[in-house]
């Protein structure tokens, strides 16, 4: 119950926040609905059908009073209502954040694993070297820099989309031409994840290996392998989970810089352009969901540490 009494807060706060944020940002969105040719009585006309010439904190009572009853608002760019058009764009950032955070996950665990199976050799500081390089990349900078050899030089994969523009695929053919425009931005995505990943899966792995118990099986005779799958790794999954619950629920979040850079119709584009629009309503909608996101991939986080670690439970 503390729990979800905390969750409740966090989201009514960043609610308010963005609110009062969004509405104090300079720009009036009626010159952006209506054009800069309309005249003063028509302006007040519009602000007064979307409510917008009341005082901030009455919009702000009418909103979240609204909100309680999942009434999220209508969309001034797009004519529709706000749920409506988060749905139609949360598939797109779903498939887009799930594929990179899958990604990310499997390249970090594959480094981790190199770098404590090869610490003798140079393998191990290559690999950290190369971990610190990526995660210090920003993501538009790593994206770009992909687009330019994969996209326009090798013309390997598209540089931007969702699908093509020019052709009318159903079926497998539309399946293919999806995962085909979703390689380079999900592969941007998961690059920083797959860093730290790596860099947290080397420590904790290292840290079990002196375990007293590591130790032990050592001595009765299990080989490498066995120790490294059936008693290591388990044991340090606990600060991995973790790092992977907190990148879960910011995917939708981060993913804002890499969906604009391939022009991906996710929700990270769509509050980048609907904040230049200054769409009160879209805006404050998609940050209440991402901090619930946010919110729910901690308390699963949580529970499946517990889980892995029944130490934590006793604590």
């Amino acid at each position: 119950m503390r729990r979800a009494l905390f969750a409740l807060l966090v989201v009514a706060g960043v609610t308010i926040l963005t609110f009062v944020l969004i509405h104090l940002a300079p720009g009036d969105p009626v010159y952006l609905l209506a054009g800069d040719g309309g005249s003063p009585a028509y302006y007040d006309e519009m602000r007064a059908r979307y409510g917008l010439d009341r005082p901030l904190a009455e919009q702000l009572r009418r909103y979240l009073s609204a909100i309680t009853t999942l009434e999220l608002g209508y969309s001034f760019m797009f004519q529709a209502p706000v749920a409506k058009v988060l749905l139609e764009h949360a598939p797109a950032s779903l498939l887009l954040g799930t594929t990179a955070l899958l990604l990310g996950t499997a390249l970090g665990l594959l480094a981790g694993l190199v770098c404590v199976t090869a610490r003798s050799g140079g393998v191990d500081g290559t690999v950290r070297g190369l971990a610190s390089a990526l995660y210090a990349a920003p993501v538009f900078w790593t994206g770009q820099v992909l687009i330019i050899l994969l996209a326009v030089r090798a013309g390997a994969f598209p540089a931007g989309g969702m699908t093509s523009a020019r052709e009318s695929l159903t079926g497998l053919g539309w399946t293919t031409n999806v995962l085909w425009h979703l390689a380079l931005p999900a592969f941007t995505l998961s690059l920083p994840l797959a860093a730290v990943v790596a860099r947290v899966t080397r420590a904790a792995m290292l840290d079990v290996m002196r375990e007293p118990f590591v130790l032990a099986s050592a001595a009765r005779g299990f080989s490498r392998l066995r120790l490294l799958l059936r008693h290591i790794a388990p044991n340090a999954m606990v600060p991995v989970v973790t790092l992977i619950g907190q990148y879960a629920g910011q995917m939708a979040a981060g993913a804002a810089l890499v969906e604009a850079l391939f022009g991906w119709p996710g929700l990270g584009y769509l509050v980048l352009h609907a904040s230049l629009h200054r769409d009160y309503p879209l805006v404050t909608a998609a940050f209440i969901g991402i901090s619930a996101s946010v919110v729910s991939f901690n308390a699963l986080t949580d529970a499946v540490c517990a889980w892995l670690d029944p130490r934590i439970r006793l604590s």
